[in-house]
């Protein structure tokens, strides 16, 4: 039902607004006047190699062509991005197409109107986006290009400007389109399997709703965000257990969880420097009774960004408040004075209540590792260095990330030469490392490697 009211009011708001657009449109004389901005062919195509890791020498070997069209004619707008992909992933060999882009609309002074698959950032820190909830990422995706991994939604947009500084964003998803997380890769624990995720059905009680007020003025940018839906992030949930013998076996599975996320965000010049931050309240229910639900939390980060020497500096600090935040506690090993006295049924069942209580204890620590709800607070901070050198022919990007609560840290590097107006290669190196049992050791084994990649535009 509250899905419900949520589609109602966007589709009584949208016509009013649009309508309001077209008239305004007629009234200021653009349909008197036609302007024409097309670029109708144009793409690259590239080779890019990712590998070398502990666990895979060939992550992702694979060759990409890219067909972009972008038509803007008076009122009319056409982007399209299809990328046509083969090669190797994880062992695997595979051949995809994605639609990283493909949408129509509508523009006008007051009022754009978008639909199809689209691609939206919201918030104004780097990196860290606790306001962004629009897109799906593919984590596992592993190029030169960190854009790469961002997944495009179909979804309906509508943007109207009140003037020149104020405008808003109204956004409906009809269904959900999870990002994607290869825990099936992972080697969580003996005798512990991942299954493919539990997702909500496509229908319109899962739709998902956005909204963003955004203000733009000399002194400070800011704007107030709303969202209600699922979490493109998602936990892992126990799916089944058996045993095998006296062996656990557990079969996991991810499960996407219900929110609704308020957010803030803003930058503020101050002479050469200036200052972003970002904040997000995640409000979430029934997670003491589903462990692949995080608590309600607070999302926050702060950053500054100034050049020194010429050298773009982003420097952030990355927090996170979990509220009712509750110690999780081991379960007693029942006392045995013999394996002989699990032939008692009582005794058995003793034990098996145990193993089920450690195989809920692990993967609920599990998840809040992954949701960085471990312990009450979490802090991090975060290092991004950036410089052209030659004219601006080669470019140079370093960012470093220390989580000080998980003790969880991370470097990558990436070099760029620009061979030719329509010629790029880059190389770099993607390093993670964190304590035993941490996400980042965990991943670590398949997401540590180095890249290369040579594109050619036209």
């Amino acid at each position: 039902m509250r899905r419900t009211y949520i589609l109602l009011i966007f589709l009584f708001i949208f016509p009013a607004v649009f309508s309001q657009g077209l008239f305004e449109s007629s009234l200021s004389g653009d349909s008197e006047e036609t302007t024409k901005t097309s670029d109708i062919f144009s793409g690259y195509v590239r080779g890019s190699a990712f590998g070398f890791g502990k666990k895979y020498d060939y992550a992702n070997i694979f060759s990409e062509l890219s067909l972009k069209t972008n038509i803007t004619e008076s009122n009319l707008i056409i982007k399209s991005d299809l990328r046509f992909r083969g090669g190797i992933m994880f062992d695997e060999d595979f051949t995809r197409m994605e639609i990283k882009e493909a949408y129509a609309g509508y523009t006008s002074d007051k009022v754009d109107f978008y639909l199809g698959n689209q691609i939206v950032m919201w918030g104004r820190t780097d990196g860290f986006n606790p306001t962004n909830n629009i897109n799906p990422s593919d984590f596992f995706f592993l190029t030169a290009d960190n854009d790469d991994q961002i997944k495009s939604n179909f979804m309906l947009r509508l943007r109207y400007r009140f003037n020149s500084q104020i405008d808003i964003d109204l956004i409906g998803i009809p269904f959900y389109m999870p990002s994607d997380y290869r825990y099936d890769l992972f080697d969580i624990g003996a005798g512990i399997s991942v299954d493919e995720p539990d997702l909500p059905g496509k229908n319109s009680d899962n739709l998902s709703f956005a909204t963003r007020l955004n203000f733009e003025y000399p002194k400070i940018g800011f704007s107030l965000s709303y969202f209600s839906g699922y979490n493109t992030f998602y936990g892992i949930d126990i799916a089944g257990f058996t045993l095998d013998g006296l062996t656990p076996l557990i079969t996991c599975v991810g499960k996407p969880y219900y929110k609704q996320s308020p957010g803030l965000d803003f930058a503020i010049p101050v002479n050469s420097w200036i200052i972003r931050g970002e904040m997000a309240y995640n409000h979430t229910e029934n997670y003491k009774k589903n462990i692949h639900i995080p608590n309600p939390d607070l999302s926050y980060v702060l950053g500054i960004d100034r050049s020194f020497f010429k050298i773009q500096t982003i420097l952030q600090y990355i927090g996170l408040y979990t509220f009712n935040f509750e110690r999780l506690l081991e379960p007693d090993m029942p006392l045995l004075l013999n394996p002989i006295d699990l032939l008692n049924y009582e005794e058995f069942m003793k034990y098996l209540d145990y193993i089920e209580d450690m195989a809920v204890y692990e993967m609920t620590g599990f998840n809040r590792k992954a949701f960085y709800q471990q312990k009450e607070t979490n802090h991090a901070v975060a290092l991004t260095l950036a410089r052209s050198f030659a004219y601006e022919i080669i470019d140079a990007e370093l960012t470093a990330y220390y989580n000080i609560t998980s003790e969880e840290r991370l470097i990558r590097a990436k070099i760029s030469w620009k061979a030719s107006d329509n010629l790029s290669i880059s190389a770099g190196g993607f390093f993670m490392d964190g304590p035993e049992n941490s996400v980042f050791d965990y991943s670590k084994k398949i997401l540590n490697g180095v890249f290369m990649e040579l594109r050619g535009s036209f």
